[in-house]
């Protein structure tokens, strides 16, 4: 839709919301999932409006979900009366969504701690400060009350969680160590893929160089932000796909293609996630062992 006269100078979020008749949470989430474009580039939600814009925006179905509690078995590596930090496998959904309405994180969570979880994120979510994408393992914190979700959302948007991650990628890159900063958004072809794009949001990926192996690289990333498929957009952005995640161009090389029954996904492991309690404001951190496939891959390529 063209913007008109009584419009300019409009936030984009308030737009959307009166626009759609939709909360402003939810206009918010709209813009800042990609699914809003002005002029073909997706914008901040505090975007002012000017006359002649073009606004698009890709309004999806809501769908009543039920969520059950489910007797699931959780790799629970800590756990009080605040919080929750779990180990999830690869293979398993965060949260309940269309297609994935049962066997995630959520619905163990729901049978595990019998109600005790934050209700910020509603009852999809409850609980969930971040999430990890389905075919990456590792670790996240679970809110298990409103304050401590307050604190943990509050420290996540300042860079106050360490989230480490180890990951094996194609080629070698030119230094041992390096910072990506380049913005990322949705794809502006493929809706369901994220992408550098001009207009992104910010998002700042340092890595380092662990091991190196013909034609592969055993490596670390640190997250300073945390977009949506972050490491695996950055690392394929310059040149160096993921093992395995044949979304943003892995799975070609004859390694990954003999050794398939190993991957499932893009090999990458949340290892180290440290942070201050939300009470106590105690230093807590965490590191898990990579996981058998990880290992297993790693051994293979020591081996070339």
């Amino acid at each position: 839709m063209q913007i008109s006269s009584e419009n300019v100078k409009k936030r984009l979020d308030v737009f959307v919301f009166e626009t759609l008749g939709v909360t402003r949470s939810n206009a918010q989430n709209l813009i800042e999932g990609g699914l809003v474009t002005v002029n073909g580039r997706v914008e901040g939600k505090n975007y002012r409006l000017r006359e002649n814009d073009i606004v698009e925006i890709e309004e999806q179905e809501p769908k009543e979900l039920s969520v059950e509690a489910e007797n699931i078995p959780l790799d629970i590596v800590f756990e009080d009366e605040d919080i929750a930090v779990i180990n999830k496998p690869a293979g398993m959904v965060v949260h309940p969504a269309p297609g994935n309405e049962s066997g995630t994180l959520v619905n163990g969570l729901l049978y595990h701690c019998k109600g005790s979880l934050s209700g910020i994120n509603g009852v999809i979510r409850p609980g969930i400060v971040h999430r990890i994408d389905k075919d990456t393992s590792g670790l996240l914190v679970v809110a298990k009350n409103d304050e401590s979700h307050v604190f943990l959302s509050s420290l996540l948007k300042d860079h106050g969680i360490k989230r480490v991650y180890h990951a094996i990628v194609v080629g070698h890159y030119k230094e041992q160590g390096g910072t990506v900063n380049a913005p990322i958004g949705r794809h502006p072809v493929d809706r369901k893929r994220m992408a550098v794009v001009a207009g992104g949001r910010e998002a700042i990926t340092h890595y380092e160089v662990i091991e190196e192996y013909p034609s592969f690289t055993y490596a670390r990333f640190q997250l300073e932000t945390g977009r949506t498929h972050q490491i695996r957009v950055h690392t394929s952005y310059i040149g160096h796909p993921i093992i395995g995640d044949t979304v943003y161009g892995g799975g070609k090389t004859s390694f990954e293609k003999s050794n398939s029954a190993l991957l499932d996904g893009q090999i990458l492991h949340a290892k180290i996630l440290s942070f201050p309690h939300p009470k106590t404001k105690e230093i807590l951190t965490f590191e898990c062992e990579l996981p058998d496939n990880f290992k297993r891959l790693l051994e293979k390529l020591r081996t070339i």
